[in-house]
């Protein structure tokens, strides 16, 4: 039976961009300006101040976390805290921030921008390399969000808000190539957010003012299930656990709708589904 709870006791304003590594979620809050890393087994949490508001975060493999926020790109030191710029490429644009983001499988970071005026067209998927070059990867989009590459890493699926659908690229050497939709979201009211995929290469998004996660077949376009949940900004989700079987979700606060667990962190149970170990950063 499906089972579904809050986890944690950190309540964020809004959390966003979770990924699991080495048996802990991370996840952040953008307008609180934290990165929290949440240890399940324990029950430990972490908080990082980052003096900025940060839309994603993702592991490095050699050690610590790479961001991108209000102004840009920009490392984590896990155990001093220390922020070290490493590029902004839109440092002229200030109603521009950094949104979500995931590492490929051969270690570079895509991460997106939105324009917070909504300013179509205003916004870039960019591509930070090992060597710490940026590029831009795709565009124009105005709220570049979800972004996942399928089990054999040939195929990239991205989140551009307003479009309301789900597109696809081949990848080759690491660029998005041959855009097209294979999945519409326009039957459900709310915009398609953070996204993550499963083992079977199923596609799971949240969905900010829709109070639900929902699954979604590619290869079909059809939708495969849906997941309601107790607060209307579900913002993004995650598999992680050691089998990868636990769905984990980030919620924010809304506007004017008091809910009980809003801004909370949720664990979604025997969904039936299994995620796959994230990519890390190779700079």
């Amino acid at each position: 039976m499906l089972e579904i709870e809050t986890i944690g006791n950190y309540r964020a304003q809004w959390g966003e961009g979770p990924v699991w590594w080495k048996g802990c979620l991370y996840y952040v809050d953008i307008e609180n300006h934290k990165v929290i890393r949440f240890h399940p087994a324990s029950g430990e949490e972490k908080t990082w101040a980052v003096g900025q508001r940060v839309g994603t975060v993702v592991p490095r493999v050699s050690g610590g976390l790479v961001c991108a926020g209000d102004h840009g790109f920009f490392f984590l030191d896990e155990i001093t805290g220390t922020v070290t710029p490493i590029a902004d490429p839109e440092a002229g644009k200030t109603d521009n921030r950094f949104n979500d983001g995931k590492c490929s499988p051969d270690g570079a970071f895509f991460a997106g921008t939105i324009s917070l005026v909504k300013k179509t067209g205003d916004a870039r998927l960019y591509r930070l390399d090992p060597d710490l070059s940026v590029s831009a990867a795709f565009g124009p989009v105005t709220n570049s969000n979800g972004i996942v590459w399928s089990t054999d890493g040939n195929t990239v699926y991205y989140i551009d808000t307003p479009r309301r659908e789900i597109l696809a690229f081949d990848y080759r050497n690491r660029t998005l190539q041959n855009p097209r939709s294979v999945v519409s979201t326009a039957h459900i009211d709310a915009s398609p957010d953070g996204m993550c995929i499963d083992a079977d290469n199923n596609l799971w998004v949240a969905f900010c003012h829709g109070a639900c996660v929902a699954c979604f077949d590619p290869a079909s376009g059809a939708e495969v299930s849906r997941i309601d949940l107790p607060c209307l900004e579900t913002t993004a989700c995650a598999f992680g656990g050691d089998d990868y079987a636990d769905l984990y979700v980030t919620t924010g606060i809304h506007k004017s709708v008091i809910e009980e667990h809003a801004g909370r962190l949720f664990i979604i149970k025997n969904s039936g589904a299994k995620g796959m170990p994230a990519h890390s950063f190779r700079g």
